[in-house]
């Protein structure tokens, strides 16, 4: 049963990361931070939402900026990719709810 899970998982970020590719506003870096995204999730048993810290997928999609990692996190949630709920707490994550495919 976790297996057919994680195959649906998997294909439903395949089908994200092909939208992606087809909005002229996405860069290297949003894929990147989708990518280190998809990581934690997938760490995190695919658990809606899930906590993640900068530290970490500035490290998984080898952004070096906070200030480029800030941006790119702000715009993956305004262009509905991602939910994300800052904590501004130096030692509690962020939540972030990954989105259900629609097509």
């Amino acid at each position: 049963m976790i297996l057919a899970s994680s195959h649906q998982e998997a294909a439903d970020y395949s089908r994200w990361v092909r939208r992606m590719s087809a909005d002229s506003r996405m860069l290297a870096t949003h894929v990147s931070l989708f990518a280190g995204l998809f990581v934690c999730w997938q760490r995190s048993g695919f658990e809606n939402p899930f906590s993640v810290n900068r530290k970490t997928l500035m490290a998984y999609s080898r952004i070096a900026s906070v200030a480029t990692y800030h941006k790119c996190i702000r715009e993956l949630d305004e262009f509905g990719y991602i939910r994300y709920q800052p904590s501004y707490h130096p030692t509690k994550g962020s939540l972030v709810y990954w989105p259900e495919w629609s097509g």
